[in-house]
Formats: structure tokens, sequence, C-alpha cells
């Protein structure tokens, strides 16, 4: 069976978590996310982010969280601003579409906004009203391309949208792996700070499913729990979402488990640049895009699985590789093996 680096999702939980289902699963407990887990999860988030006021809820999937956030958020006439990279542009079948908000996107090398692109989509916004009005930034960190955002850069960024009148909310999905970056000198407070909504990814790091959406802007949280429940996302047994997230946030271990998955990527990363490999965008997550020669990625084919991202030219191209909170040194090592076998 080959070793798959496709996604960090492949395997099922962190022990921790089916061990806790295990405990309570004969516990009777309020239903939809008002079970004492859910609870005591919500508190911990609000007190891990620093903002006591800020209103969470969970649901089972980044899909879904980004199609209740923004179509709860926007008018029907408004719309959002992306990378061209966005996993709300590229990756979900056209949902946010679906619920009548068009997106406007932004090419991007590395995935990540600034203000001065986002004025250039402003700009070509002012045939009022004829065009979409936009409204809403989405980024997400890390990026699609396993980049992510300074602190300084998201100050930049929170300022502008609150000068322009525009909502900023940040797709969390790998959001543990950005911020436990050895790089990184972003917080989880200054998140909460600097978005209006926010949240926290589960299942790529370590959940079975789940996502933690975080509205940090008061206005924003009137009457959310209604899109919730009418998107078909508020689960009866809230509590399996609760208890994960619960577990999670103990200790620390949701960090852990990044930092884990990042240490792994970095291993291959550095084993590449000694062979001075290229990459198609610099990363310290737990994303790393290596430009191969085709000749090499058919042999790597040969043990494991990873996605070819994108075509360089005739003789190379750039493939995606993933690693999760439970990735072993075994394959690491002998990925590793192979590069320095056949480099």
């Amino acid at each position: 069976m080959k070793f798959s680096f496709k996604n960090d999702y492949s395997e099922g939980c962190h022990p921790n978590i089916l061990q806790a289902l295990l405990r309570s699963n004969l516990e009777q407990e309020a239903g939809y996310g008002e079970d004492l887990f859910s609870l005591e999860a919500k508190q911990l988030i609000r007190e891990k982010i620093g903002k006591k006021d800020s209103e969470i809820y969970f649901v089972s999937g980044g899909t879904q969280a980004n199609l209740i956030v923004i179509s709860s958020i926007l008018k029907p006439y408004q719309a959002v601003i992306s990378a061209s990279t966005g996993h709300v542009l590229n990756n979900e079948t056209g949902a946010i579409e679906a619920t009548g908000h068009k997106i406007l996107g932004i090419e991007k090398a590395d995935g990540k906004l600034t203000p001065e692109d986002i004025i250039t989509v402003l700009e070509s916004h002012t045939n009022v009203p004829h065009q979409v009005m936009p409204k809403l930034v989405y980024i997400s960190n890390s990026t699609e391309l396993g980049t992510i955002y300074t602190t300084r850069e998201l100050e930049d960024l929170s300022a502008f949208c609150k000068e322009r009148s525009l909502y900023l909310f940040m797709d969390g999905a790998r959001l543990g792996h950005g911020l436990t970056a050895e790089v990184s000198d972003l917080s989880l407070e200054n998140v909460a700070r600097l978005t209006d909504v926010f949240y926290l990814g589960g299942t790529k790091n370590g959940a079975l499913i789940g996502e933690a959406i975080v509205i940090n802007n008061p206005v924003l949280q009137e009457d959310f729990g209604f899109n919730i429940k009418q998107k078909g996302a508020l689960l009866a047994k809230g509590r399996l979402l609760g208890i994960q997230f619960l577990e999670l946030m103990k200790d620390d271990l949701y960090f852990d488990l990044a930092r884990h998955a990042n240490r792994q990527a970095m291993k291959i990363k550095n084993a590449l640049q000694e062979k001075g490999t290229a990459f198609l965008s610099v990363t310290y997550t737990n994303q790393i895009f290596p430009i191969l020669s085709n000749e090499l990625i058919d042999i790597l084919s040969q043990k494991f699985e990873f996605y070819i991202w994108k075509k360089i030219d005739d003789q190379y191209s750039a493939i995606r590789l993933i690693t999760s909170w439970n990735t072993p040194d075994e394959g690491i090592n002998d990925f590793i093996e192979i590069i320095n076998r056949e480099s």
C-alpha cells in the first residue's frame, strides 16, 4: 500500500478524542450544541483567544463553515474578494456562488492578499448600482500554497478593511499549522483581535470532523444561529463536535499536533533543499510544493501518493506534499531515502 502525502485527514482522529467519545458515550446530554462538552469547549476557546464576548459555533466541515459565514454576512448584491488560489474559489463546487454571491479573484503568486490588491478591485467596481458591491475579504492562514500572514500583514489588512467598511474573514482550516510555523509571529489572540470572523479547523488537525466558527464582530453575531440551522449544520448530537474541540483545546493539544505536522514537512523540505530543489512557494507549514523532474515524480509515485500541482515545463512539475498530525518518521525517511538515491 502506498503512503499518502495527499492530505492531512487520511487518518481518523487523535486517540484522546476517541477515548473521550467512549467515556461519554452513554451519558445523556442536551442536544444541538447545548451539551456541557460544547459549552466548556467554547469557553476554553474564548479564554485562548482572549475575547470573552466572541460567539462560537461548531460545524462539521470547512466548506460548510465558509458557506454559512459568507451567506449570513452578505446582502444579495454583495461580493467576496479572494486570492485566485482561495479555497472558496477553486475547491467548493461553486458553494458560495450558489448562495448568490460573486467571488472576485485576485491573481497572487503567494496566495496572500494585501491592501494594494484590494484597492484594485474596489476601484474597478464603482459603477453603482450596475456592479456587485465588494464587501467581504476572504483570506486563509495558512493559504492554499502553505504561506502564512505575519502580524504586521494582518494588522495592515485589518485596518484597511475597517477603513473601507469591509468584513475580514479568515478561513482557518489549517490555522494551527499557520500559527505554529517556525517563522510565524502571529498569535491566536491577534487573529481574534484583527478579524471579524475566523474559524479553527479540526478536520485537518486531529479531529474526526469539525470546525469552530468564531464570530468576533458583535454586528455579525445577531441571529447567526438561524443560519446554522437553515443550512442543515445544527447537529442534534452536537456533543460529537464539542467533545472533539474540548480535547483539542486541552493542554494545547491542537497546537502540538500542528507542530508535529509542520516538523515532518520541514524534514522533507530540508532534504530537498540540500539537493538544490526549487519550490513553487516558500512555506514553513505542513504543505510544501517542490519542483521535481517528471522522471523523479514517476519514481516517487510508485511508493507514495501526492498531487501533481502544476506543470512547469515539459520536464518539470510542482507536486504538493502534505503531512499530518500523525505522519510517522518511517514515511518521511522512506521518501527522503528515494530523493537521496535518485537525485
